[in-house]
């Protein structure tokens, strides 16, 4: 089947031409021809993401014209075409070139799009839909990955990822575009004259930074702190530079190795901040100058990473789930005049320590699938019904969002609000770390891991479907000597009591992963990524000190690997 997909390409006579230079390359080379044209690149609920290259499975610019091409039959279905298309891009190779095929397959539609002059964060897409009252949104970005990847984001008119239902409707028009090669694209030139293609810059970035203001929570506090920021080589230097200077903070003090847009990510081996050597350059300028906070954003700034200082002027990377704790934390506690009908929205993989400082300012704590898209989708729900009042949405991967003038996950709000959280503290004499500690004392010590298992190719997606298979068939009724209380499958949408045997519908959209709820407040979960050839597990427990904490979870850990290495 890959050698037809080939042998079309071959033929087509204008294929660009750099591409044509790649495919001779590895004409030779079967395995790598056989990845490159095994399948078309999926177009998923989050859009599609992949190695550049020549082929289906590829980014490149004939399968970008197929996703916008779909994208131009979805916003004609929505009859919403005259309001046109927002679209960003960051600073990966051929990210501003398929930004602009994009526009030039939607202006052949005589749909108008409104682009970026130069790259921008994920975020500030998802804010600009929403201001400039678009019908849809397009950012081009591979997020964290490696600088071989690049990839496209689809947003709503509201400014969300689109959800199941818009995802599917959006993915049924992609699919129906049979040959990406032959999909017509209007002249550029032509389409600025025509008014169909407008480029964006400063009344966008300026109405952002009038919203960025709302996330201070106490703009009295003395902002008396030493900052180190690096954006990891991507988008995110000025807005969070100016948003941390224009609510007060003077010492920002940027990491300049990495100041600068490169598509290599030249200074880290991941841009990612999950990734604690994401840190390291960042961490000996913190040294240098005795920063008490140090951040890091990914690529397209909708992940923000936190580094503080410990007891011994070592920096310590919290992870997401911690982070997050200590914003809802101070936005629950500091905060005047919070609404009755408050909600703190997480994913089904993020700490339970959320919930359990939400319960005790008697907010309403609302779980939703992975995927940041989903705690979008709730929040213009409740805004629609007044039924709950946002207050913070958060996920496991250095994911937030503060205020709701962007649907998607925000690292610039997030940096803005956690320099201002780490002033908070400092006015008290107190580190995040310290002010960490009386939350684990306070509610007991959550603790969380994540393990990922990289697995490429068709082989690779083989052994994926057989490790959920195999965790879903088999009758796992212990692990790591806790007892398993129930079995939550996505897939199915059914939530099984394994003493009881009986089960309950699970109130959330179908997904292919599996949650096990064990005893003694600990869990697990598996999920394949629905943007990278991995499948993920998490893991969470929670006890008296973090030393049986550790000890909890490297048994969980430890059971769960074993299982897992039989079947790879």
């Amino acid at each position: 089947m890959w050698k037809k997909e080939y042998d079309r390409w071959k033929a087509f006579t204008e294929l660009d031409s750099k591409l044509a230079d790649e495919l001779l390359i590895i004409e030779k080379d079967e395995q790598s021809l056989e990845d490159a044209f095994y399948k078309d690149l999926e177009f998923g609920t989050g859009g599609m993401r992949g190695k550049l290259g020549p082929g289906t499975n590829r980014m490149n610019i004939y399968t970008v014209r197929k996703a916008a091409e779909g994208l131009a039959s979805y916003v004609n279905d929505q009859g919403l075409s005259k309001r046109g298309v927002a679209i960003a891009y960051d600073s990966r190779y051929m990210s501003k070139e398929f930004a602009v095929e994009t526009a030039r397959v939607l202006g052949h539609h005589g749909i108008p799009s409104y682009v970026f002059t130069s790259l921008r964060p994920t975020p500030e897409l998802s804010f600009a839909v929403r201001h400039l009252q678009t019908a849809a949104g397009v950012v081009v970005t591979a997020s964290h990955n490696p600088p071989e990847y690049n990839g496209f984001k689809a947003y709503n008119e509201d400014g969300g990822q689109l959800p199941p239902k818009q995802a599917a409707s959006m993915i049924d028009f992609v699919n129906k575009v049979e040959d990406e090669l032959n999909v017509e694209a209007a002249d550029q030139q032509e389409l600025e004259q025509s008014g169909l293609l407008n480029w964006i810059d400063d009344k966008v970035d300026t109405a952002y930074m009038e919203k960025l203001k709302t996330v201070s929570i106490q703009p009295e506090v003395k902002k008396d702190i030493s900052l180190v920021f690096t954006p990891l080589h991507g988008t995110a230097r000025d807005l969070v530079e100016k948003g941390l200077k224009q609510i007060g903070f003077s010492q920002v003090h940027i990491v300049e190795e990495q100041a600068k847009p490169d598509p290599e990510f030249s200074t880290v081996e991941s841009p990612n901040p999950e990734e604690h050597q994401a840190f390291a350059v960042a961490i000996d300028q913190g040294k240098a100058i005795g920063a008490d906070l140090l951040m890091a954003t990914d690529p397209d700034a909708d992940r923000l990473g936190v580094a503080v200082p410990d007891e011994n002027g070592e920096y310590k990377v919290l992870t997401g789930n911690q982070t997050g704790a200590l914003m809802l934390d101070y936005i629950l506690e500091q905060s005047t005049n919070l609404p009755d009908n408050g909600l703190l929205i997480k994913t089904i993989v993020t700490s339970e320590f959320g919930r359990v400082i939400a319960d005790a300012h008697n907010t309403k704590t609302l779980d939703t699938l992975t995927g940041f898209k989903f705690i979008g989708e709730k929040i213009r729900e409740y805004e629609e019904t007044g039924e709950y009042s946002f207050l913070f949405g958060y996920e496991e991967s250095y994911g937030y969002l503060v205020k709701d003038f962007a649907r998607d996950k925000d690292a610039v709000q997030a940096a803005v609000l956690i320099a201002e959280v780490a002033a908070h503290w400092k006015n008290q004499g107190k580190t995040l770390l310290d002010a960490l500690n009386d939350l684990y004392e306070k509610h007991g010590y959550f603790l969380e891991d994540l393990h990922s298992v990289k697995l490429e190719g068709k082989s690779g997606a083989d052994t994926i479907k057989k490790i959920m298979d195999d965790f879903r068939e088999a009758d796992i009724k212990e692990v790591g000597g806790k007892k398993v209380i129930s079995i939550e499958d996505y897939a199915t949408t059914k939530r099984h009591y394994v003493q009881e045997g009986t089960q309950e519908e699970i109130d959330l959209p179908t997904s292919n992963v599996l949650k096990f709820i064990l005893e003694d407040d600990c869990w697990f979960c598996l999920r394949p990524s629905g943007t990278e050839p991995k499948i993920k597990f998490y893991y969470g427990v929670k006890t008296d000190s973090k030393q049986a904490s550790d000890d909890l979870l490297a048994s969980l850990k430890s059971t769960v690997n074993e299982r897992l290495h039989a079947l790879i």
